[in-house]
């Protein structure tokens, strides 16, 4: 399964973006309106056109970062954005990033990978974060596709990756998801202990 930056690439210049709102998705921009600490280190992984990037940094977040295998992405975010910082614009594979936060947001992302590396994504996350960062965002409650993204799931099956690395504050049915989605989506908050660790 071809998952490369070519295959991204050609999916936005194509515009096969399905899974892009061309807006910052509501339960985000919901949770994003009550974070007050504006000073914030913030990734967005396999952020895309990453409206919700636009959205914080627009708000007086300055620390945002957005890591995406396609550069036609980033650049649609520069496009928009003229001021968005070019060294927060990353172009590599999220895997590689070698760097801490203290918010990660999820937004499609954990849904674009392969299956398999799921529990890479969980272990990844947890290195990421700085002590008490929290992991943020959304996660699709539904079987969806087996051969190529988005890739599906449930709430059981994420909790095996996610229990080991983190206290779960909350996973549970999204309840302002856009119509497309309602019933469709996970709201979770993942938070990063002092204690945890794992092989």
């Amino acid at each position: 399964m071809d998952l490369s930056a070519d295959f991204w690439n050609i999916k936005y210049k194509n515009n096969q973006i399905g899974w892009d709102l061309g807006q910052i998705s509501p339960p985000l921009k919901a949770y994003f309106s009550q974070l007050t600490n504006k000073n914030s280190k913030i990734l967005i992984p396999g952020g895309g056109n990453s409206y919700e990037a636009e959205w914080l940094f627009q708000n007086g977040f300055q620390n945002v970062f957005v890591v995406d295998l396609s550069e036609i992405a980033l650049q649609n975010i520069k496009n928009r954005v003229p001021d968005f910082p070019s060294s927060q614009l990353i172009h590599t594979d999220f895997f590689d990033v070698n760097d801490s936060f203290d918010l990660i947001v999820e937004q499609t992302f954990f849904c674009a990978i392969h299956p398999t590396l799921r529990p890479k994504y969980a272990k990844k996350m947890h290195e990421l974060l700085r002590p008490k960062g929290k992991l943020v965002g959304l996660l699709f409650d539904a079987i969806l596709n087996e051969n190529h993204p988005p890739f599906g799931g449930n709430k059981k099956e994420y909790a095996t990756y996610f229990e080991t690395h983190f206290t779960v504050h909350l996973m549970e049915n999204s309840h302002n998801s856009i119509s497309s989605r309602q019933g469709m989506e996970l709201f979770f908050m993942l938070q990063k202990e002092n204690y945890v660790s794992f092989p």
